[in-house]
């Protein structure tokens, strides 16, 4: 009996199996060979179904964007509480900071290949700052894309650089949660009117 094709499974293999080569690798490491192997996939199948790996790499940060965004949506009426959800969405999704790591050694300020489509996501993340900044629940004393920015620095460096955090802070869970609530007040500070 001959074995049933299922693309959408197989899509769903590659797929994972490219985030964490990806994540592990970067663009310029990354090998369709062991993505393929760990897939259980034909090369082939790649190039069909995603592009080059260059377009592959596109296709998985985005996706991990978009889900990203689903998860977690900036809420200027909630700093703190975004700011537990976006520490505890890398603490369990790490690969997508070093991704966007891969991805700056790869471009540097070059424009990005999906550059439209990452400006569209950015600009509703802008827009909900500049609408809580509108509606004075936060200080408009900076641009709305700058307090963004300097808001997702704040929370994600701790899971960009965890050797860091560790060195620093300490290793204990006390540690953690001493470093998560100083994160908090921060941004608290940061946004405060």
């Amino acid at each position: 009996m001959a074995a049933v094709r299922d693309p959408e499974a197989t899509k769903a293999r590659i797929f994972e199996a490219a985030v964490a080569e990806f994540a592990r690798h970067g663009i310029a490491g990354a090998r369709i060979d062991r993505i393929a192997a760990e897939a259980k996939a034909n090369k082939q199948l790649i190039y069909a179904y995603f592009g080059n790996k260059a377009e592959l790499f596109t296709q998985v940060l985005g996706t991990c964007m978009v889900d990203l965004a689903a998860a977690v949506p900036i809420d200027p009426d909630d700093i703190e509480g975004w700011v537990d959800r976006l520490i505890d969405y890398h603490a369990t999704h790490p690969e997508l900071l070093r991704l966007l790591f891969w991805e700056g050694i790869a471009y540097g300020t070059a424009e990005l290949p999906d550059e439209p489509t990452r400006r569209e996501h950015y600009a509703g993340k802008v827009a909900a700052v500049a609408d809580g900044q509108a509606r004075g629940v936060i200080t408009d004393a900076f641009p709305p894309g700058d307090l963004l920015l300097l808001l997702t620095a704040l929370t994600n460096w701790m899971a960009a650089v965890p050797q860091m955090r560790r060195i620093l802070t300490g290793t204990e869970d006390s540690d953690r949660d001493r470093l998560r609530a100083s994160i908090k007040e921060a941004a608290r500070r940061l946004v405060a009117r």
